[in-house]
């Protein structure tokens, strides 16, 4: 997909954080990014006169240009020659970036909460994005290492999307992958690579063999990594992998970004 990168921009430190990641990926596709804003309607009743969308008068417009023009700085020192749009839409958080997310590549958001929604639990925005939306969910956290490897968890639970993503995202930045599997998994693991492999020959792939459960040998190989790919089953117009406690700790835990990659009907 040749769409923007699509991150959501509230100009709180985590969400500036995803801002330098998402011009980064941007970059690195190729494409454009999109800085995007949600305001929310006011639940009470305005003066006549008064915008909906700032009912104390208060400047509002002028904050959130502050905040926009704030994002867009952190991205150009990032990638001075990308192509940077800001869209301020009104609405609630989850569904202005579910909007906007549709026809992205990628879609971006910090580990922290935004706007008063709560962290990366089941329902989250990122939980959500990758339950509803139709392109990878980057959730920005711990240390940006520009040298760790990707890290693929588990294919006998991630989607072949996700491991198509994980093998491009090792290629793109030259980098080895980590691929973690189960013991009695590696055999079929080793198969369901192999058109991968052929088709990403510079890339050298690391068995890793994951001991315990996922979550925490998904957390060990994240010390030093860079990206840690993770497949995301959709069921029911939810993201079910999400939903499990080793789904949550995965985003929860993880020393390094993660990468969200759904599958299977919105």
């Amino acid at each position: 997909m040749n769409g923007p990168v699509v991150v959501g921009v509230d100009g709180s430190p985590s969400s500036l954080a995803a801002v330098e990641t998402a011009a980064r990926e941007a970059e690195r596709r190729g494409v454009g990014l999109e800085l995007v804003h949600a305001l929310a309607w006011s639940s009470g009743p305005v003066p006549p006169g008064v915008a909906p969308w700032d009912p104390d008068g208060a400047g509002l417009r002028d904050r959130v240009n502050e905040v926009l023009t704030d994002a867009e700085f952190r991205a150009r020192k990032v990638a001075p020659q990308l192509a940077v749009t800001r869209e301020v839409l009104m609405g609630e958080p989850v569904s202005v970036l579910d909007s906007e997310a549709r026809a992205a590549s990628l879609a971006v958001v910090g580990s922290h909460h935004v706007s008063g929604l709560r962290g990366l639990l089941h329902g989250s925005i990122a939980g959500h994005l990758t339950a509803h939306g139709s392109c990878p969910v980057l959730v920005v956290r711990g240390r940006q290492n520009q040298t760790g490897p990707v890290v693929l968890a588990d294919v006998s639970t991630a989607a072949r999307e996700a491991a198509g993503f994980a093998f491009a995202e090792a290629s793109e930045r030259g980098v080895d992958l980590v691929v973690l599997h189960h013991r009695h998994d590696r055999r079929s693991s080793a198969g369901s690579l192999f058109g991968l492999c052929e088709k990403y020959p510079e890339v050298t792939v690391r068995p890793r063999a994951a001991r315990g459960r996922r979550h925490r040998a998904l957390a060990e190989a994240s010390v030093g990594a860079q990206l840690v790919v993770a497949g995301v089953r959709r069921w029911r117009g939810t993201a079910a992998a999400l939903s499990a406690p080793d789904g949550r700790a995965i985003v929860r835990h993880a020393h390094c970004s993660v990468a969200l990659v759904p599958s299977g009907k919105r």
